[in-house]
């Protein structure tokens, strides 16, 4: 009996197909936006958007400039809203020829991880009308290396009175 089990184990084995057209459909394929290297815009389910800039890196200032489609419901004449973000604020907004929003902005990387800020834009015509952007970035830390910035992203400097190590070494002069 025992005989009878270790020949039916042996046939109960995993067989791999040695055909070619089989292999060829197990390669792995990349979506292309994992190789863009622009800021990436998509419009939200609630009518916002959300802006992917990609990595940064820890106690760097940045310039983000970004474009948003023509969004009908605020008019063409919009201001930032006045919500005070200690690290991320609008400095222009200017009109484009197609009907969208080119947005500049300055962003702090003030910690590590994965981060999320939102501006606010305004209508001036109209009254209440608003529009989200949620800011989305990956925050590397200083030790790790200087990432590859995408298009439309501008490192403006290292912001060092948020730096705790230079900090360490004031006074030892």
């Amino acid at each position: 009996m025992a005989a009878a089990q270790k020949a039916s184990c042996k046939t109960s084995g995993v067989r791999f197909t040695e055909e070619p057209a089989a292999a060829a459909h197990s390669h792995v394929h990349f979506d292309e936006k994992l190789h863009d290297s622009v800021i990436m815009v998509t419009l939200e389910s609630n009518g916002h958007f959300l802006v992917k800039v990609g990595f940064l890196k820890t106690q760097h200032r940045y310039e983000i400039v970004f474009t948003l489609p023509q969004v009908p419901e605020l008019g063409k004449d919009v201001c930032p809203a006045p919500i005070p973000n200690p690290h991320l604020r609008i400095t222009h907004l200017t009109p484009n020829s197609d009907g969208g929003l080119k947005v500049t902005c300055e962003y702090m990387a003030h910690k590590e991880g994965v981060l999320c800020e939102e501006l606010q834009i305004l209508s001036e015509s109209k009254e209440n009308v608003c529009l989200k952007v949620k800011v989305h970035a990956r925050v590397m830390d200083r030790q790790h290396g200087t990432p590859m910035l995408l298009e439309g992203v501008r490192c403006m400097g290292a912001d060092l009175e948020y730096d705790s190590e230079q900090s360490d070494w004031q006074g030892f002069d």
